[in-house]
């Protein structure tokens, strides 16, 4: 008696769904990243042991530069074109809403207040090219200040951080430190580069 022969058939993979996953993947890491923005210094952190890691939301960050040069910066859209509309009253600059609206999507910034209308005038590229001279902190034109409490008067929640180069001056930097000290701001931050502590060490 002669076998049956089974009739066999190549198995077929549908792709779609697979293609459809990895699409959705893409889709969501596109949406949810978030890229730094381009700095206008570069700051050399020191080093140190500490594993805090400061809160992603919420932060006001000073920077000082190598050149003793100091930036500001805080997150927050919406904070940011408030306290811009607080410091142009204060300083009897009006500020448009097309320039609240650049500077809440500006890096961190470096610049006398009667300076900044004509910055956010520029384009992106052109505000590249300036060099900015640092945000005044001298005792008699102590804008910093300005920043720092309008800052938290936006934002009763901000955090305070402050990301010095290792090789800044310590005058400017006791400035600034001074400067939140005056402003009963006693509770801040030193971001620094992490560095291996005696525990880690192989």
């Amino acid at each position: 008696m002669g076998k049956v022969k089974v009739h066999r058939s190549s198995p077929s993979l549908d792709m779609t769904p697979m293609v459809d996953l990895a699409f959705l993947l893409v889709t969501f890491f596109m949406l949810t990243t978030k890229f730094a923005p381009e700095e206008p210094v570069s700051v050399d952190m020191p080093s140190s042991v500490s594993v805090i890691k400061l809160p992603e939301v919420d932060i006001l960050t000073i920077s000082i530069s190598k050149d003793g040069v100091v930036f500001f910066n805080m997150d927050g859209k919406y904070n940011r074109q408030e306290l811009l509309g607080k410091m142009g009253t204060e300083y009897n600059i009006p500020f448009s809403d097309e320039e609240k609206e650049r500077f809440s999507v500006l890096p961190s910034f470096g610049l006398d207040i009667r300076n900044l209308k004509e910055f956010l005038a520029l384009g992106p590229d052109e505000r590249k090219k300036v060099k900015q001279n640092g945000i005044p902190t001298d005792s008699l034109n102590n804008q910093l200040a300005k920043w720092v409490v309008f800052s938290r008067t936006t934002n009763p929640k901000l955090r305070i951080a402050i990301k010095g180069d290792r090789d800044s001056n310590y005058p400017v930097v006791e400035d600034v430190i001074n400067t939140l000290i005056d402003n009963r701001v006693t509770r801040f931050n030193l971001i620094t580069n992490m560095e291996k502590g005696p525990a880690q060490l192989n």
